[in-house]
């Protein structure tokens, strides 16, 4: 069953009770822009290297649910309809550029993570830099950035140019920040919440707000749609930190613990170690700042997580997310486009349950 998204106003439980969570109606009024974004994607891939679009293509094809250029795309509708677009009409080709944009800068952080996380699966296939080894991995990210901002250039507007590339300059300082607070299970719950905010949130804001730009939105529009964007990638990012100690392997697309191996600090454990007993902290202290992890310690991070309610009340922040992203759209108006972010965003959370 689904929970109630904590702290909800009785006014936006009224307009979402009936709202399915689920990401099929953005597929759906995304589906004709995507496929000419698809289009872009496998054009920009070319290369005279034929490595190049070889690796990279390993990863674009891998899927995923491609909502970062989706939400680009839709920005792009909403700026559509509010200019005077008609509903369906085909979007102006910036919209693609940047859509395809924002999936290159995403692939391209994707291949750098695996480097540096040392991952051997991602969506339930190898990664690239399990073939095809680092070097060749951290190449092609670097070819699909300089490609993400030809892209950019290529809208032929400064502001949307602004917009991503500070994006991709605070995806690499949250990455690096990540760095630092790993093997740190006394991190303050807000240096964790600055890392996915950059790392993750900040290009799901930027694609929502460039598309709605480059679609002819209002202001008050684009700012929507970057508040919508920012509340739903930390939503995403919460909901993927928790089910790391939750979730199976096949569910989650990557291996069952790998935070934890990984020494990465998430959320729920900067919860337990905050309330936990002294033998508790030296058990996060062996494990992520000593990295001395032995058979059976995960099952014993899980025991101590739910002995502290730790998973059940990131996944209430996550939800917390989902509200202040459904009050986003609260001044766009009751469509069809609007009724498809808002069962986007409770799709972050019902992954949960």
């Amino acid at each position: 069953h689904r929970r109630d998204v904590s702290g909800m106003t009785s006014d936006t439980m009224t307009n979402t009770n009936s709202q399915p969570a689920s990401l099929d109606p953005l597929l759906v009024l995304t589906k004709q822009a995507m496929a000419r974004t698809n289009d872009v994607i496998i054009e920009r891939l070319g290369s005279d290297v034929p490595l190049i679009p070889q690796l990279a293509g390993h990863l674009v094809a891998a899927g995923g649910k491609r909502m970062r250029p989706m939400l680009c795309l839709a920005g792009a509708l909403l700026g559509q309809h509010s200019s005077g677009g008609a509903p369906g009409s085909d979007l102006p080709e910036a919209a693609h550029l940047l859509a395809a944009s924002v999936e290159f800068i995403h692939s391209a952080t994707l291949l750098h993570d695996d480097v540096i996380d040392m991952s051997d699966k991602r969506r339930g296939r190898d990664t690239a830099n399990a073939i095809w080894g680092n070097e060749a991995s951290v190449l092609v990210g670097d070819f699909l950035f300089a490609r993400a901002f030809q892209l950019m250039v290529l809208t032929g507007d400064i502001s949307v140019l602004d917009m991503l590339s500070s994006a991709s300059a605070r995806i690499t300082e949250g990455e690096i920040k990540q760095m630092s607070l790993a093997g740190e299970p006394a991190s303050p719950l807000e240096d964790y919440l600055d890392v996915i905010t950059n790392k993750t949130a900040i290009l799901f804001a930027a694609a929502s707000e460039s598309g709605c730009r480059v679609g002819g939105g209002t202001d008050a529009e684009c700012l929507a749609m970057h508040n919508y964007g920012l509340s739903l990638g930390r939503a995403f990012q919460i909901c993927d930190d928790a089910l790391d100690y939750a979730a199976t392997s096949d569910g989650m697309g990557k291996n069952n613990g790998d935070d934890f191996r990984d020494g990465k600090i998430t959320m729920p454990v900067i919860l337990a170690w905050g309330d936990g007993s002294a033998q508790e902290r030296a058990f996060w202290q062996r494990t992520q700042a000593e990295s001395d992890i032995n058979e059976g310690d995960f099952e014993e991070a899980v025991a101590i997580l739910n002995r502290h309610n730790a998973i059940e009340r990131s996944l209430a922040a996550a939800e917390q997310e989902v509200e202040l992203a459904l009050k986003s759209l609260s001044g766009l108006g009751d469509t069809a486009l609007t009724s498809a972010l808002m069962s986007a965003a409770l799709f972050s959370v019902k992954r949960s349950h």
